[in-house]
């Protein structure tokens, strides 16, 4: 969550100015949380049927397991902020989004202690190899697209719901060693086709599904 605060106090202090520069338009802010993070989320409404929103998410999942067949302590640092426009069907809570995301999310592993260690189809003493690092990471601006569902209670208190799809691009993954074989030409050859099944198995994260839901007051 290293931006997240940062983000989030810009969403405030949007809101805060739009909201003082005009009173008469609909404003809103927000809570959520789904696949992307937790986040805040700040909405304007200039007509019935259309709706501006920005917002910042974030959340960081720590686990442990195998990759490529290594073993590995996994981070998954979600971060992300973003505008989106809502197209609104009338006489209904359905609308379609479509926006662009400032999109920071990304993979990182360290390699766990051990005794021997197999890269590339080759197995290696540990001592030999170091610490494997890699990181996995999309670009930086990516487009979204979705549905959602919007749910007020007397005009001030409402609930959303959203589900879509962000397209991050392909994932750039980085795999090096620190070991004494670092800068051996074969065991460099071993990391790549160890880096290139890596970047098989994160390669469909692309597309990343987002649902979330989240509460809102209107002012």
């Amino acid at each position: 969550m290293r931006n997240f605060y940062r983000r989030a106090a810009t969403v405030l202090a949007f809101l805060v100015f739009s909201q003082a520069a005009s009173a008469d338009n609909d404003f809103g802010l927000g809570v959520k949380v789904g696949t992307l993070g937790a986040g805040v989320e700040g909405t304007w409404r200039p007509l019935p049927y259309l709706d501006v929103r920005i917002g910042a998410n974030a959340y960081d999942f720590e686990d442990t397991g195998s990759q490529a067949g290594v073993n590995y302590d996994a981070e998954l640092n979600l971060e992300s902020y973003y505008g989106t426009v809502n197209f609104r069907f009338p006489m209904s809570p359905m609308r379609l989004t479509a926006g662009a995301f400032g999109n920071g999310n990304e993979v990182n592993l360290v390699s766990q202690d051990s005794t021997f260690i197999t890269i590339g189809g080759e197995t290696y003493p540990s001592a030999a190899v170091g610490t494997l690092t890699s990181k996995t990471a999309f670009s930086g601006t990516a487009p979204y697209l979705g549905v959602g569902f919007d749910f007020t209670v007397f005009r001030k208190v409402g609930m959303n719901l959203d589900f879509g799809v962000l397209w991050q691009g392909e994932p750039e993954v980085t795999l090096t060693a620190d070991g004494p074989l670092a800068a051996d030409p074969d065991f460099q050859a071993n990391l790549e086709a160890e880096r290139q099944e890596l970047f098989d198995e994160v390669k469909d994260f692309k597309a990343w599904p987002v649902l979330s839901l989240g509460f809102v007051f209107n002012f």
